[in-house]
């Protein structure tokens, strides 16, 4: 550990650990104890694992969800000379090859990839030839299907740990209720006696949740200018419609206000641009849930969400962006009945049932080579009639692609069948346990808008951990707030 502060001080410009990053570092480095770590959003969860890295004699191999979340991280590691890289779809299979061979060989100390990446025969067969002395699965509510991200690939991680020796383990979530935790544990395939388990809590003390109670959107619009014209610096305002954002686009227009979009139908480069312009200057920006994940930016000074969320775990998310640097920052929710109906909206496309998941496959298996010549549309008029408000059939698409039963996509003119779906998706009682699932994760959050006492205290309640009784910063608390 003496070794390890000095590296805390060299390469991550730290006098000291922050909270319980010292007891999550010495479990893995001193007992060789395997580690399930729960800290807020921003609380330095990567560190727990970058450090360690660089006092293992192996490789430390990474598994994470998001392409540009293992890209920022990569570039923030290289400018404190540490040698890590990544292996992903955005580079060619020469530089795969030529990052993977270094790995091998010991050049880097951390290597990201998707937990897809093991889908990969030949990348298989050469990371079992590494000597991995840790692997940190980042995200980890990922692994579990209650979780609300869940990747079928990341339910195989058992099986990737033992493909490449059962090393050392860590496995990083800002957000897992007791139920995931659980579920956690079991996908790594290990026991509770196995691992060490390091819950932070969800508070963080600087944080100002308020929810306001609205009616439409011109209320809504009120709300924000309030906010805007009395918290001075950077903010994220959150919708879950692009068509929702877009109109509040041209009413702050209106009012003058300048501003940057954010969502996932914006090409590339534009996404990129905006991204740095937020994190480089005390800009405003609007965005759907695809804006955030990467945004390492310390002196965000309010959050609002002005559509509801789909679950508490999104909203916590969300919110723990607001205020990395210490500083008096708030989060609002503007809760409008009208926007629950959207989110039911999002849990029926998001679970289509047993017999629409049956009518899509037989339909890819006929008429394959007609589906990749047509498109999209031709396949939603085939299935869904063109139903513009029914995106069943995207969620499909994807949920055949996460569990490798189709390869390429549509817009490519490359879809294949690759195997036979899993069984699950035919079986109608695990498809209604995970829509009950996603329809009280969705109850929660209206829950947590009639809460009549703490706010902070109903969060953590949520996610299984002992609150306090007032936190002493939220609407409910009774506590005079100066703002900033």
């Amino acid at each position: 550990m003496n070794k390890a502060k000095q590296i805390l001080k060299e390469k991550f410009v730290h006098d000291d650990f922050q909270s319980v990053q010292y007891e999550i570092i010495h479990n893995l480095i001193e007992n060789k104890k395997h580690s399930l770590v729960m800290m807020p959003t921003g609380a330095g969860k990567s560190l727990t694992y970058q450090l360690p890295a660089l006092l293992f004699e192996g490789l430390t191999l990474v598994i994470s969800p998001l392409i540009a979340l293992m890209q920022d991280q990569v570039d923030e590691l290289k400018k404190k000379n540490i040698p890590a890289t990544f292996i992903n779809s955005t580079i060619s299979k020469k530089e795969k090859d030529k990052r993977l061979k270094n790995s091998i060989e010991g050049k880097y100390k951390l290597l990201y990839v998707t937990p897809e990446r093991f889908r990969k025969i030949e990348f298989i067969n050469s990371i079992k030839q590494a000597k991995i002395d840790l692997l940190a699965i980042d995200e980890a509510h990922c692994i579990s299907q209650w979780g609300h991200d869940f990747r079928p690939d990341y339910s195989r991680i058992a099986e990737f740990r033992q493909l490449i020796g059962n090393p050392l383990t860590i496995a990083l979530t800002a957000t897992a209720t007791p139920e995931v935790k659980n579920d956690i544990i079991l996908k790594l395939g290990l026991t509770p006696e196995q691992i060490t388990i390091f819950n932070q809590g969800i508070e963080r003390k600087n944080l100002r949740l308020e929810v306001e109670d609205v009616y439409d959107e011109k209320d809504k619009i009120g709300k924000i200018l309030d906010i805007y014209n009395t918290y001075k610096g950077s903010g994220i305002i959150y919708f879950s419609l692009i068509k929702t954002l877009e109109q509040f686009s041209e009413l702050l227009i209106k009012n003058k206000i300048p501003h940057l979009i954010y969502h996932g139908k914006l090409p590339n480069n534009e996404r990129k641009y905006v991204q740095r312009q937020f994190i480089n200057n005390n800009e405003l920006v609007l965005a759907t849930n695809a804006f955030g994940m990467g945004i390492d930016k310390p002196d965000i000074r309010f959050v609002i969400h002005a559509e509801l969320p789909g679950s508490i775990e999104s909203y916590y998310q969300e919110i723990g962006r607001a205020g990395r640097d210490g500083k008096d920052s708030l989060c609002t929710l503007l809760y409008s009945e009208m926007d629950i109906a959207i989110q039911m909206d999002f849990i029926k496309w998001s679970n289509p049932d047993a017999k629409f998941y049956g009518r899509i496959y037989a339909h890819l298996q006929s008429e394959i080579d007609k589906i990749n010549s047509m498109g999209l549309e031709s396949l939603k008029a085939d299935l869904i009639f063109k139903n513009r408000n029914d995106f069943r059939l995207e969620t499909a698409l994807s949920i055949f692609d996460r569990y490798n039963a189709t390869t390429g996509d549509i817009k490519n003119k490359n879809l294949k069948l690759t195997g036979e779906i899993p069984e699950k998706l035919f079986d109608q009682d695990f498809i209604d346990k995970k829509l009950k699932a996603d329809q009280m994760r969705l109850l929660s959050l209206v829950n947590y808008f009639k809460e009549e006492n703490c706010r902070k205290s109903f969060i953590s309640n949520y996610f299984g951990i002992q609150p306090a009784q007032k936190c002493g910063n939220c609407d409910k608390c009774g506590i005079i707030y100066i703002k900033p």
